[in-house]
């Protein structure tokens, strides 16, 4: 995958709703009971029972987004030893679940500093021009109606996966529709794994085009042994619903300026305005 580290397209107002989306999935992460060990390098049994009673609290599940069927027991947070050795205790849960809230509160939980730099990285980079083009309200709403389609699009696909389902992958994937629909030519500077890092200046409808048809192509299996831990059909619905609700923005948008310096490795012509 391509790194994208800065996109040539400055914004007229300040990202209030962007950089708050930031500080509270970094806030939520840090916050996270059973993290902070595992990103030491310490992941005990007690901090690895305490994470997977929270996931199961707060994460989505497919099968309880369609099927309302909630497990009769959970992980407790507690370890214990039983007739096959050491391990989380399990009880009937103490606490009422609403699926469709779940949803929500998914949208903010990650399960490592890898999953949250990248996701952030994204949304830093992309989501300052979405919210720019829609204003911080409506781009609030977009952000959450693109996790939740993201979501249930998944959970749809997997109705009897009892996996959890974390991340603000599937907001952020309609950020990125969005930004593709609304400024296509803005270029975007990405780093390649080549060797090193290949700094490269390259048009938003490729980078995020190429983002988007590897999403697909691993939603289908195509690429990968199995498709993991990584809800690659929620990146591609998040990306659809994400393009199909800034396309009547799109007539109204400014470009974005003029590339200046070097461009596929050659100057950029300027362009003369009459």
């Amino acid at each position: 995958m391509v790194i994208p580290v800065h996109d040539v397209n400055p914004v007229r107002r300040t990202p209030w709703v962007t950089y708050a989306l930031i500080a509270a999935n970094v806030y939520v992460f840090l916050s996270t009971p059973g993290l902070a060990g595992s990103v030491a390098g310490d992941s005990s049994l007690s901090q690895l029972c305490h994470l997977q009673a929270f996931l199961d609290h707060y994460a989505a599940v497919p099968r309880e987004l369609i099927h309302h069927q909630m497990p009769r027991l959970v992980p407790t947070g507690d370890t214990g030893v039983g007739a096959h050795g050491a391990g989380c205790v399990v009880a009937p849960p103490n606490y009422h679940k609403s699926p469709p809230v779940s949803v929500f509160t998914a949208m903010f939980l990650h399960g490592s500093w890898l999953h949250l730099l990248g996701n952030m990285l994204f949304l830093l980079i992309f989501g300052n021009n979405v919210e720019d083009r829609m204003g911080h309200i409506r781009y609030a709403l977009f952000y959450v109606v693109c996790g939740y389609a993201a979501s249930y699009g998944f959970a749809l696909a997997n109705t009897d996966s009892s996996d959890p389902l974390i991340g603000a992958s599937g907001a952020i994937a309609g950020v990125l529709g969005a930004y593709l629909v609304l400024y296509p030519k803005a270029r975007v500077w990405i780093l390649v794994p080549f060797l090193l890092f290949l700094p490269l200046r390259l048009p938003a409808w490729l980078v995020l085009g190429f983002w988007f048809v590897l999403q697909a192509l691993y939603s289908s299996g195509a690429g990968v042994s199995t498709a993991g831990t990584v809800a690659y059909a929620a990146h591609v619905v998040g990306f659809l619903v994400g393009m199909l609700l800034a396309w009547p923005l799109k007539p109204g948008t400014p470009p974005p300026p003029e590339p200046r310096g070097l461009v596929f490795g050659r100057r950029a012509r300027p362009r003369h305005t009459w």
